[in-house]
């Protein structure tokens, strides 16, 4: 940081943390140039967190990487939690205002520390049970607009709703789910955008009763399709893009995979792996259709990051 309004200077030693000392040649004052550090003060070699970031973002569990890497899993929890949240500070800078065309929104179930039912058992606070990831993802770019983690409730899908206005900018189709509270969510945080809401609904049919049948999903019996606000062409409502983008999320979260013990016990290590992946998603990426990062195709970078660039990215932000 330089402190005086002359350019003549010149170096004058380190500090005892090693950081470089400046000293102007006119007014004699003194400062030191303190760089972003892409770790903070963690004091984790740079190269080995690049290298359990990359683990946690392919879907390794943290005992695992504390088993391939010998970094600690309480240090891996921390790493998580600083870049997580770098992410998230990131993402509130960079995500605003973008232009769409086909929005498609849906929800992600998971769950911190055990499920709903056995919170409610067991009198647990809010910060404990189901978790949803609420995801909206641009059709064409493949670029997640917004997301949110709360609830499945009124509140949360508000919440939500006004991140997507927040990032959306012109007119645009939004295609949800058949959940209810959408219907009074969306146009009440989009309706002077002028956009076209639609919402696909699925109609399950009975799960059977066997054993092999337990986990598995209730067959759809139909899917009818209802024009929401807008003139709008019904044929081009879907959420499969963003359906698909939940299988992604869960092959590659081990927190989301189901039937594990790998699920998340804490919320603030939740919010922060949904953050550090979705960052990576939009920005790191490359996805296969598109043969770029979805943020190379919306425009808003010039060329996919990779680890390194994103904690050197992220550390300008703070």
């Amino acid at each position: 940081m330089i402190v005086c309004a002359h350019a003549d200077c010149k170096k004058h030693g380190r500090d005892r943390y090693g950081n470089q000392r400046y000293r102007c040649l006119l007014c004699g004052k003194t400062w030191i140039d303190r760089a972003p550090k892409p770790l903070g003060d963690m004091l984790l070699d740079h190269s080995r967190a690049v290298m359990c970031l990359k683990l946690m973002l392919e879907g390794a569990s943290l005992r695992s990487i504390e088993r391939l890497t010998g970094v600690s899993r309480n240090t891996l929890a921390g790493l998580l939690l600083l870049v997580g949240e770098r992410c998230r500070l990131y993402w509130l800078a960079k995500m605003r205002k973008l232009p769409a065309k086909e929005v498609q929104v849906d929800e992600l179930w998971g769950f911190v520390g055990c499920k709903e039912k056995t919170r409610k058992v067991l009198d647990r606070s809010q910060d404990f049970g189901d978790a949803y990831c609420y995801l909206a993802i641009e059709r064409e770019t493949k670029l997640v607009l917004a997301y949110h983690v709360g609830k499945r409730d009124v509140w949360d899908t508000h919440e939500f709703t006004h991140k997507l206005r927040l990032a959306t900018s012109g007119q645009f189709m939004v295609t949800t789910d058949g959940y209810t509270p959408y219907c009074i969510a969306v146009p009440e945080n989009l309706h002077d955008r002028g956009i076209q809401f639609a919402q696909l609904i699925k109609i399950f049919g009975k799960q059977g009763g066997s054993a092999e049948s337990r986990y598995s999903p209730a067959p759809i019996k139909s899917i009818r399709k209802k024009a929401m606000w807008g003139n709008l062409d019904l044929d081009r409502a879907c959420t499969s893009h963003c359906e698909r983008l939940n299988l992604s999320l869960r092959m590659s979260i081990r927190r989301l995979t189901r039937l594990t013990n790998g699920f998340s016990k804490s919320w603030r290590h939740h919010e922060a792996a949904l953050a550090l992946w979705l960052t990576w998603y939009n920005f790191g990426r490359v996805h296969m259709t598109l043969r770029t990062t979805p943020a190379v195709a919306a425009g808003i970078a010039d060329s996919p990051w990779i680890v390194e660039r994103m904690l050197d990215e992220l550390a300008t932000q703070v």
